[in-house]
């Protein structure tokens, strides 16, 4: 933990502004960090400096609701409120037009359906002879829907509260005290572990070196030797399974429970 938000915290006073600055200057490289993941899914017209001034916001929303008596490192959290800034300035700015939506939400209809048919992932193939349009049209429909993995956990019709709450918790970082919690957790492991493994290897890959490894898709490009674009196609078509596997395994849940 930072000097500055101990002091800060142990003597229960207002952190200065000094302070804060300091603090923003130190977590600088993490707001970056942050705004540039974000942004290698988004379209070119949107400004990488929008996306750190955002991530400025969600730091110094950080600092001054940070509670170091939670189970987690104040990294952990200010990672977790930058993400959240950004998303949230991108939603009010309501970039994605309806009509990329709406094509995102037939890709995923068609993958889930394809899925209970199937009994399995479905293959690239399959998809784009369900949809009556060639590979390489359904790549460049991949490419197309990408931001839409940006999307705000409220607005996913098929998760729960429960559910909603679970995902939340895991991106803050936080530990459960009650077994409800625990099996709700249990549960959304459980099912990325599964969609993960079910990935083509490629696939599984470069979501390995981007999320854990922390390269960038220029850096994954030269691993596997491959355009960065590629890369980027790579990753979309990986969203876009794991999306569908996710609505398919809730819709599944809430079909049982009810």
């Amino acid at each position: 933990m930072s000097g500055a938000i101990k002091k800060y915290k142990e003597e229960a006073q207002k952190i200065t502004q000094t302070e804060k600055d300091k603090l923003i200057v130190e977590y600088a490289p993490l707001i970056k960090f942050v705004a540039q993941k974000i942004a290698a899914r988004l379209p070119s017209n949107i400004e990488l400096d929008d996306l750190i001034s955002s991530g400025v916001i969600g730091l110094m929303d950080a600092i001054d609701k940070y509670d170091p008596t939670r189970d987690n490192k104040f990294k952990t959290y200010a990672e977790f409120r930058i993400r959240g800034a950004i998303l949230d300035e991108l939603r009010a700015q309501d970039w994605v037009p309806r009509s990329v939506r709406d094509k995102s939400k037939m890709l995923d209809r068609t993958m889930v359906d394809l899925e209970v048919e199937l009994g399995r992932s479905p293959k690239d193939e399959e998809v784009a002879e369900r949809l009556q349009i060639s590979v390489g049209e359904l790549h460049e429909l991949i490419n197309e829907v990408r931001p839409v993995s940006v999307v705000s956990i409220d607005e996913a019709p098929t998760f729960s509260s429960v559910d909603k709450k679970s995902i939340l918790n895991i991106l803050d970082g936080c530990k459960f005290n009650n077994p409800q919690s625990h099996l709700d957790v249990k549960f959304l492991k459980d099912v990325i572990t599964s969609a993960i493994e079910d990935l083509p290897e490629r696939q599984r890959l470069v979501l390995s070196l981007y999320y854990y490894e922390d390269l960038n898709l220029k850096e994954i490009g030269r691993v596997l030797r491959v355009t960065e674009s590629r890369v980027s196609q790579l990753h979309a078509q990986a969203i876009v399974r794991l999306r569908a596997k996710l609505n398919h395994a809730f819709q599944a849940r809430d079909l049982e429970a009810s």
